[in-house]
């Protein structure tokens, strides 16, 4: 154990925040204690490469609809109320913290504390709270970890109470049911009960730098990946799941930054995490080799099952669910950038799967069409939850992560159209999607076609070519791109039946025109202005 373990300094500073206990308190263990102990708790196995397994329990996902944030002087005229934001009043919260301190009282607890934000001048410093060990591991893995002569005298900014076993009562309680996620901006605490997904912490702390960043210190907050180049030219991938946005920041020729959320500042791009938390479903050695190599000793695997009679990882189960996860420190990626701070960015890729197949492969945009295009947020998925449908489905998330976003998009797109244009940076979009047709009549776009626009546009060759604006949506498309066929390059071009595409085109953009009807009261006139032509 740390030589701070044993130190009384924890429970003092859990007695200021209400909570007494004459229980054990485990301080700032290390990996391979908390995988021990939750072995010998018998809430976990090692796979047969070393990595901790556990299942999360009734939620193996976040529950956006259970997520509140108190509404108090300090929120009730600055946080935008929709349904990522839920209201809940002080009283509530007093309630459920003081019954929730009793909760914890008597039960054996792991306190770490943590760091978010890579950057000094903006560092947040973490308290955590858990009531088993392998939610004290993902803390671990997921924000970053002060040396050891930091830890004295730490005094933590906001604290996250995790207790998965501590259930609300909605009648008296002001939630919806038994689980909650509750931010409050006053007293700087996130409450979490009633569920055992440990993703509620890391977007816990995602939401309130999404607040405090932007409005505090006029620092872009993003849900995206980032990486560096050799020549230092920084570049930011947006993209909702299952739109290439880990694959495609995966570049061996470039650092890895970070996988998730990072800030914008007038000098750099930072990482506000100190671990990766991926998905694994259908994970393989062959697609994701940096994901498939860090699940190793100290990882964290959730909800995933064995091979019959094996501790192998069946990736391809959905058993428990599809949203199958690993966290693991920065660290285990192999060309990871230490601090994980790059410059200013040159590039920005917007990633969509359009399953419609009307977006082009590439195209760049314009300031007012980046900030329209990012309070969007677009994707099209293939509907194949459901037996018997096969129709691609529209889903739009307000700057690539709506249910994080405390403040209104138009907030974040206006400082994102600012500070491209002070720092001269391209934007493009990227259709890793469809061509030549909606799914069942097109194809996928082809991933080495993806990858060379994308690397086109890093190393500067599309700055002199021609092109042409799309009718409807009116980002300009490279007539030419290294490396890719130019027929291509205009999706129209890429349709049998040319009058389907245009009809095609028309519905798509009446969808993003109707989506963006609830933030247009709240953008400026250079972004309305950017709507598609309906």
């Amino acid at each position: 154990m740390s030589t701070l373990t044993r130190s009384k300094a924890p429970s003092i500073a859990l007695s200021s925040i209400g909570l007494n206990t004459n229980n054990e308190i485990h301080y700032q263990l290390l990996p391979e204690e908390l995988t021990q102990q939750t072995i010998a708790r018998k809430e976990g196995l090692l796979n047969d490469t070393g990595a901790l397994v556990i299942k999360t329990g009734e939620f193996t996902g976040r529950s956006p609809k259970d997520k509140f944030i108190v509404k108090d002087e300090i929120t009730a005229n600055s946080v935008f109320w929709n349904d990522f934001n839920l209201p809940i009043d002080a009283a509530h919260f007093d309630s459920i913290y003081k019954k929730m301190m009793a909760h914890l009282s008597k039960e054996e607890l792991w306190v770490r504390d943590a760091y978010a934000c890579s950057d000094n001048n903006y560092r947040l410093r973490i308290r955590v709270i858990n009531e088993n060990p392998w939610s004290n591991l993902f803390a671990y893995n997921m924000f970053l970890r002060p040396a050891e002569n930091e830890l004295y005298n730490f005094t933590p900014d906001w604290h996250i109470i995790q207790a998965p076993s501590f259930n609300a009562d909605p009648k008296t309680d002001g939630t919806r049911q038994h689980n909650f996620a509750i931010v409050n901006f006053t007293k700087k605490m996130i409450l979490i009960g009633g569920t055992g997904y440990t993703g509620e912490m890391k977007k816990g702390i995602f939401t309130i730098l999404n607040y405090i960043l932007p409005f505090e210190k006029q620092v872009l907050s993003m849900h995206c990946s980032a990486n560096m180049g050799k020549d230092g030219d920084t570049a930011i991938f947006f993209g909702l799941s299952g739109t290439g946005k880990t694959t495609l920041s995966a570049d061996p020729h470039r650092s890895l930054i970070g996988d998730d959320e990072h800030g914008w500042t007038n000098t750099s791009v930072f990482n506000f995490e100190g671990g990766c938390y991926a998905k694994t479903i259908d994970l393989s050695e062959e697609k994701e080799p940096e994901i498939f190599h860090a699940i190793k000793p100290g990882a964290l695997v959730e909800n995933v099952t064995f091979f019959p009679g094996t501790n192998k990882i069946d990736f391809s189960s959905k058993e428990i669910t599809e949203n199958t996860r690993v966290s693991y420190p920065l660290s285990f990626i192999s060309n990871a950038l230490e601090p994980s701070i790059g410059k200013t960015p040159k590039n920005i890729f917007f990633l969509t799967a359009d399953a419609y197949g009307i977006l082009p492969p590439i195209s760049k945009l314009t300031a007012g069409q980046a900030m329209y295009q990012f309070i969007s947020g677009y994707t099209a998925k293939v509907a194949g939850t459901e037996a018997g449908i096969i129709e691609p489905k529209s889903t739009f998330s307000a700057c690539f992560g709506a249910p994080f976003l405390p403040l209104h998009p138009g907030y974040y797109a206006e400082m994102l159209g600012k500070k491209m244009k002070e720092h001269n940076v391209n934007v493009w979009m990227i259709n890793t999607g469809w061509s030549g047709g909606p799914y069942g009549i097109g194809h996928r776009m082809n991933l080495p076609y993806t990858r060379a626009m994308i690397t086109a546009a890093l190393e500067g060759k599309l700055d002199h070519v021609s092109y042409e604006a799309h009718e409807v949506f009116g980002m300009m498309m490279p007539t030419t791109c290294p490396d890719v066929p130019a027929d291509i390059l205009n999706p129209r071009n890429t349709w049998a039946d040319k009058n389907a595409y245009d009809n095609k085109a028309v519905e798509l953009a009446k969808q993003f025109v109707k989506n963006f009807e609830k933030y247009a009261a709240g953008v400026n006139e250079e972004t309305i202005n950017a709507a598609p032509k309906c």
